[in-house]
């Protein structure tokens, strides 16, 4: 079962009260919201604990104040495992949620089992990440139109359909400007490599096979290089929103990366 909590400075939080640790912290990616992870969670055995949030700025966290940089998200991420009193926990992080998750990660924080990402930001900010395509990406979610042509043209190898379209194109929309325009103006650009060699957990990245925004050969020329003790494995036949496109892969991901920390059961 899944409880909902707020308060006025934390973010929103679904939280998942299964027996089966360590604990999931999932993070979601820059016009995501703790939906994001809807059918992934609900493909993992029952009795797994789960915490999902809603990053902020973004979905029913909108309204909490700014700043929106990395280190304040990363300081949002352990604070929600700090509150629930996590004693041991995997960090899931997609795309910008996964550069906030190695952040976090680099800190070493107690408990702390495993790090697996998504599709993530690299440590290592691309060639392809210009001035000129920062400026072009923060307009990506301007409007419904701007989303649907970002999700078909870029975000997916396959078009969303259904309410899990429905749901990618409203939490796009549903974020606080300055949080909206946070990460593709500084976040994305941000080199964390510095700090991204001092995690020490075991690391899982998964790369979408049609990938366009973080494609393999990006994550194994700058990600691998500077947490060289990751493995990477590629989901077919998706694109860069795994959660909502491979959630089935994902949770299959999860599962055994957990039981191969031990934590299977």
């Amino acid at each position: 079962m899944t409880r909902t909590t707020k308060e006025c400075t934390r973010p929103t939080v679904h939280r998942g009260r299964g027996r089966r640790g360590p604990a999931l912290v999932f993070a979601h990616y820059w016009g995501g919201s703790a939906h994001t992870w809807d059918a992934v969670v609900g493909r993992l055995p029952d009795g797994r604990d789960t915490v999902r949030f809603d990053q902020r700025g973004w979905g029913a966290s909108r309204t909490l104040p700014g700043p929106y940089g990395l280190d304040r998200l990363a300081d949002d991420l352990l604070g929600v495992v700090r509150g629930l009193g996590l004693d041991s926990f995997v960090l899931v992080g997609h795309s910008m949620g996964g550069k906030v998750s190695q952040l976090a990660a680099a800190r070493r924080p107690e408990g702390l089992a495993g790090l697996l990402l998504l599709a993530p930001a690299p440590p290592r900010p691309a060639p392809a990440v210009t001035a000129e395509y920062q400026r072009f990406l923060s307009h990506a979610y301007d409007s419904r139109q701007s989303v649907e042509q970002a999700l078909d043209r870029a975000l997916t190898a396959a078009p969303l359909e259904g309410a899990v379209r429905e749901t990618a194109v409203r939490d796009s929309l549903a974020a606080d400007e300055a949080a909206r325009r946070e990460w593709p103006l500084r976040g994305i650009a941000a080199d964390i490599t510095t700090v991204a060699g001092r995690i020490d957990v075991p690391v899982l990245v998964l790369a979408g096979e049609h990938d366009a925004v973080e494609p393999e050969s990006v994550l194994r020329q700058c990600l691998l290089p500077y947490i060289p003790h990751a493995r990477l494995d590629v989901v077919p036949g998706s694109g860069h929103l795994l959660p909502l496109e491979a959630p089935g892969a994902v949770a299959e991901a999860v599962e055994g990366f957990v039981a191969g920390l031990g934590g299977g059961t």
